[in-house]
């Protein structure tokens, strides 16, 4: 058995499409920010943590990311979820991969995400907040006023003690989820066959109170298309993380 976060799920499936052109001919997991193509902006975060080993799942254009992450030398190794078949989003693709996640609690982690701290590393305060006896899940959040590249009106508000309350039906909230989060792999064990979102065993879960997350002290960029990329880029290069 492995040991807590030793072990990440990255989700590198998606088709991309708002990121075209760069991605007609690449999946976006390979569109390169700052000199580096996105995946390996997150693996090497996740190689910081202390992961060990990084199950990532593949579905446009497979084989050349596959290609790729042969390539890599460093830290993490790599492991591939296939789902050339059918992209299952991001419960799905958790689930179909479960065999090779473990049971201990697991980093999930998003290739659209770049950030640069100005305080504490965000997977050591990740690591360091999260309470099993208390939570299922932990998420990593970003202030809006902190944010390039996300166009939504909030994900969630969060309490004093971590917990938190997705935004619903209110007007907007001052957290965005950030693409990065722990979480015990079985909750998605009892999820639908095929494709489905994490988002509503995270809905559940808020009302139960086992959904928490903890505040980056620093600036994230969502990477979501050509002008966000150049944006990250920008903020990069001029202040390197």
């Amino acid at each position: 058995m492995s040991a807590p976060f030793s072990t990440a799920m990255v989700l590198a499936a998606g088709l991309g499409t708002r990121m075209r052109p760069l991605t007609n001919d690449r999946p976006k997991a390979l569109v390169e920010v700052a000199g580096k193509p996105l995946i390996d902006h997150m693996l090497d975060r996740l190689a910081e943590a202390g992961v060990t080993t990084a199950v990532v799942n593949v579905h446009a254009f497979a084989d050349r990311l596959e290609g790729h992450l042969k390539a890599r030398t460093a830290a993490p190794a790599i492991m591939i979820s296939d789902e050339r078949s059918q992209v299952l989003e991001t419960g799905g693709g958790l689930r179909l991969a479960r065999p090779l996640l473990g049971e201990e609690p697991i980093l999930v982690a998003n290739i659209d995400s770049v950030w640069r701290e100005t305080g504490t590393a965000l997977t050591k305060a990740l690591k360091a907040a999260w309470d099993p006896e208390r939570m299922d899940v932990l998420l990593a959040l970003a202030p809006l006023n902190r944010s390039i590249g996300f166009d939504g009106l909030g994900d969630c508000f969060i309490a004093d003690d971590g917990a938190l309350t997705l935004r619903g039906t209110a007007p907007s909230a001052p957290f965005a989820y950030m693409g990065l989060h722990i979480t015990k792999p079985q909750i998605v064990d009892e999820g639908p066959e095929g494709a489905f979102s994490l988002f509503p065993l995270w809905r559940d879960l808020a009302a139960q109170n086992r959904l928490f997350g903890v505040v980056l002290d620093g600036d994230w960029m969502h990477v979501g298309d050509p002008v966000s990329r150049d944006q990250a880029e920008a903020r990069l290069t001029l202040t390197p993380s």
